[in-house]
């Protein structure tokens, strides 16, 4: 958005910085219904640059599948800073830089594996306010061991069976 913005651009602007804060909030505090609350009923995927993943899914199935590979690990903080938006033919572009670390601790030692780099979200408006429908994780740079990963959905997996 530039200079000249109108009262509905900065009012979609701040509505948009919330909605994409709770979507750290939701991940980082385990709230899962905070998380679900950020995105449109189906959303397009693509965390390429991580996983190889791309696809469209019903929102349900993908919060129901991050609380799976992240509530294993025993933090998780996202940061995001420097938004900047952009409207397009269907809603508003926001791209934000983040950094998210994940924290495991086993047998009294801490472990981490942290990423750096941007999402580029879009955003509906829908009668329960803004809403991603895309969400594009671009991984710049990372540090630690990704198969952490692995171990705290195994983690997550067993104290759900228990």
């Amino acid at each position: 958005m530039n200079e000249n913005m109108s009262i509905e651009d900065l009012l979609a602007r701040a509505q948009i910085e919330e909605v994409q804060y709770n979507y750290a909030r939701g991940i980082d505090r385990r709230d899962w219904a905070r998380y679900r609350a950020v995105f449109a009923d189906a959303v397009e995927i693509d965390f390429s640059s991580w996983s190889g993943l791309t696809t469209r899914m019903r929102a349900d199935d993908w919060v129901e599948r991050v609380r799976g590979n992240l509530s294993g690990f025993d933090a998780t903080q996202h940061v995001m800073t420097n938004l900047q938006y952009e409207r397009d033919a269907t809603g508003i572009v926001c791209s934000v830089q983040m950094m998210a670390i994940h924290a495991l601790v086993e047998a009294d030692v801490r472990h981490f594996q942290v990423i750096g780099g941007y999402y580029t979200n879009h955003y509906v408006a829908t009668e329960r306010g803004w809403k991603v429908d895309r969400c594009n994780l671009n991984v710049r740079w990372e540090q630690g061991d990704r198969v952490l990963f692995s171990r705290a959905k195994a983690r997550w997996e067993q104290a759900q069976s228990a």
